[in-house]
């Protein structure tokens, strides 16, 4: 979703959304937390019985959830250049961080049909996905953040981006619980 996001915005953007080094380490960072899945905690509901892989449901999922994920970006990419007039590398740092971070949350959210505050996920996937983002908050202020082209950005940033993120995280929860109601699995 992020990627397809990205390729669009390229089109209206007087600049690249992420440089090539940049797509690498955010692939590379979101990927982490998503390698750790196979150890973690499924909910008893889930396992109670045999169910059939169901490629229409699959499908469905991809298509709700990758277009809320398309929605936040595009969100995210209004808030940086029109609302905070954000310089290339601010942009990008920006984006950077908040792809990150909501990627790599959202994971904990999507795992479970329940409320994600009620689905209490495996250590490993807690650990790398905390990990994760404090490494996002951290990266753009630490030496290498410059090799990356990365800049530090101001504290209305931060918060600008901490709001959308919680803004995608309780739309995702929101849009899961209809989803299940209308599509059983």
């Amino acid at each position: 979703g992020n990627m397809f996001s990205m390729a669009g915005a390229s089109l209206f953007l007087p600049f690249l959304p992420l440089l090539p080094g940049q797509i690498l380490l955010t692939n590379l960072m979101t990927d982490i937390p998503e390698m750790t899945i196979a150890t973690d905690s499924v909910d008893g509901e889930m396992v109670d019985h045999p169910r059939r892989w169901d490629i229409g449901f699959i499908r469905n999922f991809m298509l709700v959830f990758g277009i809320l994920s398309s929605v936040f970006d595009i969100l995210t990419f209004g808030a940086l250049f029109y609302i905070l007039h954000a310089t290339p590398d601010q942009f990008r740092t920006g984006w950077f961080m908040e792809s990150v971070i909501s990627a790599s949350i959202i994971v904990l959210v999507i795992r479970t049909k329940k409320p994600f505050f009620k689905s209490i996920p495996g250590k490993y996937l807690s650990t790398a996905t905390l990990m994760i983002a404090v490494s996002a908050l951290l990266f753009p202020f630490l030496p290498i953040g410059k090799v990356f082209g990365f800049s530090q950005l101001p504290i209305s940033f931060l918060l600008l981006m901490g709001v959308i993120v919680l803004f995608y995280i309780i739309s995702a929860e929101i849009v899961k619980g209809v989803f299940y109601r209308r599509i059983k699995f």
